[in-house]
């Protein structure tokens, strides 16, 4: 079963938060867009830090207020929401790959016999990070440009260096508060996801091939 034909079966006021719709959404104003873009970007960005800021599981951790990153995914997923890049497949996906590949890549360099060394080799760490995670991504279909700087900040960013392999949790809940926020503001005018796994293409039916036959007793 698709994912549409399983948002389809759900009732209306379910699954239309999920982004399912009958007909096409009719165009908003500019005006409208920037609104709601506004407002989600707003709305998502104040919820991570309010996580990741208030929460005493997150503090004793040391968990940043919020990984840098996700500002660019808010362009995408309250101001780019049609891009297949904006879409929750690429937004979680990406993420996970980026800090994923980041923190295993930058592991490695922490064999090496000094910190001052590692310090001074964070260049190369943080730049194999960051084109790993573009190919890696390419691969699973899951581009997300802002992963690009996860992966990287896991490298030359000293905070997000000190959490370790924590930083994955972290990326993925960070990625699903966003998701949900967007899920909520989005489709209150607008529509979000335009697809979850995959774009549904529309079938053009090719007409019948001729029928020899047939042109032969119109020849004669």
């Amino acid at each position: 079963m698709t994912s549409a034909s399983a948002l389809a079966s759900l009732p209306r006021w379910i699954s239309h938060w999920f982004g399912y719709r009958v007909a096409p959404a009719p165009k908003k104003s500019e005006y409208v867009v920037g609104l709601w873009s506004f407002l989600g970007a707003f709305c998502g960005l104040s919820t991570l830090q309010a996580v990741f800021v208030h929460v005493e599981y997150f503090i004793q951790r040391n968990v940043p207020g919020i990984v840098a990153s996700f500002g660019a995914s808010a362009v995408l997923c309250y101001g780019a929401i049609e891009s297949p890049l904006a879409q929750p497949r690429a937004l979680m996906g990406g993420h996970f790959i980026g800090a994923l590949i980041g923190v295993c890549i930058t592991k490695l360099f922490g064999l090496l016999p000094t910190q001052y060394r590692l310090d001074e080799l964070r260049w190369l760490a943080g730049s194999l990070s960051g084109a790993t995670a573009i190919v890696a991504m390419q691969i699973t279909r899951t581009t997300h440009p802002p992963a690009g700087a996860t992966a990287l900040l896991a490298a030359v960013s000293p905070e997000v260096y000190r959490m370790g392999w924590y930083y994955l949790p972290i990326v993925l809940l960070s990625s699903t508060l966003v998701l949900v926020s967007a899920l909520l503001i989005n489709n209150i005018q607008r529509r979000y996801p335009v697809f979850w796994w995959a774009p549904v293409l529309s079938v053009v039916a090719e007409p019948p091939p001729d029928d020899p036959e047939k042109e032969n007793d119109s020849l004669a």
